[in-house]
Order: structure tokens, then sequence, then C-alpha cells
């Protein structure tokens, strides 16, 4: 878990500063902060976007009597990927975006379901690894 968490706070930034660095000698710092800033902006928006209409999709599956399980999730992928996508960085934005898109979230949501089914089968559900 140690691992885990050190890859996310150290390496993924350098990864990505490096990774900005590389782009703003290539194509300048202006226009690298103006791409970071219009992938800010195209996210929340598309994220707003997003939100709003699995809000609506929850409240009509709510108000037929159904587990909205599967808009609960949209609803938790939208909010990673549009906090993803407001942080400075473009493998943070490519994944951010993945999250929005409806098609990839699909995707990622057969992944996430077959890892917790072998957790739950292999009886380490509960288990810190």
């Amino acid at each position: 878990m140690f691992f885990k968490l050190l890859i996310l706070f150290i390496a993924i930034p350098l990864l990505e500063l490096a990774l900005l660095i590389k782009i703003g000698t290539l194509i300048g710092t202006f226009n690298t902060i103006l791409l970071i800033l219009i992938t800010g902006i195209l996210g929340a928006a598309l994220t707003k976007q997003q939100g709003l209409g699995v809000i609506t999709r929850i409240r009509e599956d709510m108000a037929l009597g159904r587990v909205p399980s599967d808009e609960l999730f949209n609803g938790v992928c939208i909010l990673v990927g549009g906090f993803l996508l407001l942080t400075p960085g473009l493998l943070t934005d490519a994944l951010g975006f993945s999250l929005l898109i409806p098609t990839a979230r699909q995707v990622i949501k057969k992944y996430l379901r077959y890892k917790l089914e072998q957790k739950w089968e292999n009886d380490n559900f509960w288990q810190n690894h």
C-alpha cells in the first residue's frame, strides 16, 4: 500500500512535470499554459454536462423504484474525471477525459467489476494489498 501511495503522490507528479517541460520546449511556454487552461475549462464544462445528466437519470431510476447503481458509478467516474481534468498535467487530463466518455466508462466499469469479483472470490476483498 505504501508503494502505491508513493507512486500516486511522487512519481505521477514528477512524470507530469517532465512531460509538461518537454511539451513546453516543443510548443513553447505560452502554448503549454494555454493547453492546460483549455483542458481545464473544457473538462469543467463536460463534467457539469455529464454530471447533470447522471443526476437526472438517478432521479428517474429512484422515481421508478430502481436502484441507480450504474448511474452512481457513472457519477463517481465523472467526479474523479472532473478532478483529474482540473489537475494540471497531460496524463491526468487523458485519464480524466476517458472517465467522461461513456464508452470508456463502460470498459473501466467492466474491468473494475472483474477485479472486485476476483478479490471477492479469493476471499481477500477486505484485505489491504
